[in-house]
Parts: C-alpha cells; structure tokens; sequence
C-alpha cells in the first residue's frame, strides 16, 4: 500500500472475543489512504473467536492467550504490544476486564466501544437492562479505557430510538451498525489531526 509521505501511520492492535465485526469494520477503515491507523496485531481471549479468521484474510499477525491466566495474559500481551510498536488499543467485543496494572503499564491509548450511552449501563447485558427498564432511547460510546468499567472519558456517542417490540436481539443489530459507524469516527476524532 502506498503512504503519503509524511504520514505515519499509528500501530494498532485490536483485541477481540467473538465475531470480530467491529474488527473488520476498523481493518477495512484502517486500509484507507487518509486513515490514521495501521492493525498490525489482533489478540484474542479465545482460540474459537469467529474474528480470528480476518487475521488470515487481511494477513495481520494474531495471538491468543488463554485469559484464565489473568497475569500471564497480561505480562505476555504487553511483550507483544511492546515488540510490535503498538501505540494503540482498540477493544472491539473483547469481554475481559483489564486490569489497572495493565492499562498503566501500556505507554499508549486504550479504545473501547460499548453498546449503550455511558455512563448508563455500564457492563454486560446492556440491551435487556435497556429494554427491561423501558428506555426510549439507547446506543453506543466510544470512550477511551481506564482502571473504573466502562468511565473512561467520553469521546463519542450515538443514540437510538427504540422501537415498541424491540428485543434485545433486535436493538444489538441496530446498534452495531452505528458502532461500525462511530469507531472510525472516534479514531479520527483523535488522530487525524494531533
């Protein structure tokens, strides 16, 4: 891929859970001439992550690390982010909590997208608290990682009506559009212009 000269881009690692559609969403952003961002790194919790699978279609470099082992995942990811020049974390649908050491240790930013208006919300099994608690609106924060869940400083939002027969299913849909949407957005809103 041809760079412009002079933009350097920032390397990235994106860690991952399950389906990685938020992985794709950013690899494709990442690929554009005017994106901040080079993925270089995909780590993953686990070995069955549907998301893993862009590592081999987009030929970028993957790790996995059983979590369990909270410590060990930790001190060998960071020897990773180290030995890669990562400067940036994008947690896409990655469901573990990082620890403070962690986050401390990491000499970069740390993303996160979550899939409600923080700070309500915060945590898991957003859409059935939103739903069960008869919320007309929802959605999604960019917001960027520190040792609380989910208080990191804010740096976008989108909100989402709900619907009179949404399910949580249904309002994980309509949301995700928006996340693939608004991440890129964040990413930009940060980078493009230091």
């Amino acid at each position: 891929m041809v760079k412009s000269v002079g933009l350097k881009k920032i390397r990235t690692a994106v860690f991952i859970s399950g389906t990685g559609s938020n992985l794709e969403n950013l690899v494709k952003f990442s690929l554009k001439k005017k994106s901040p961002i080079e993925i270089v790194l995909i780590i993953s919790n686990n070995a069955k992550a549907k998301g893993l699978k862009y590592s081999k279609i987009y030929k970028i470099k993957k790790k996995i690390y059983n979590y369990n082992k909270n410590k060990i995942f930790e001190t060998k990811t960071l020897i990773d982010l180290k030995s890669n020049g990562i400067k940036l974390i994008c947690l896409a649908g990655f469901m573990k909590i990082l620890s403070g050491d962690f986050i401390r240790k990491f000499k970069g930013k740390i993303l996160n997208i979550h899939p409600s208006l923080l700070p309500k919300y915060k945590g898991l099994k957003t859409h059935e608290r939103v739903i069960k608690n008869k919320e007309k609106y929802s959605g999604c924060t960019v917001h960027l990682v520190n040792s609380k869940l989910d208080s990191g400083r804010i740096v976008l939002q989108k909100r989402v009506k709900l619907s009179e027969k949404e399910t949580p299913l249904s309002l994980q849909k309509k949301i995700l559009k928006h996340e693939h949407i608004l991440y890129p957005r964040a990413i930009d809103k940060i980078f493009a212009n230091p």
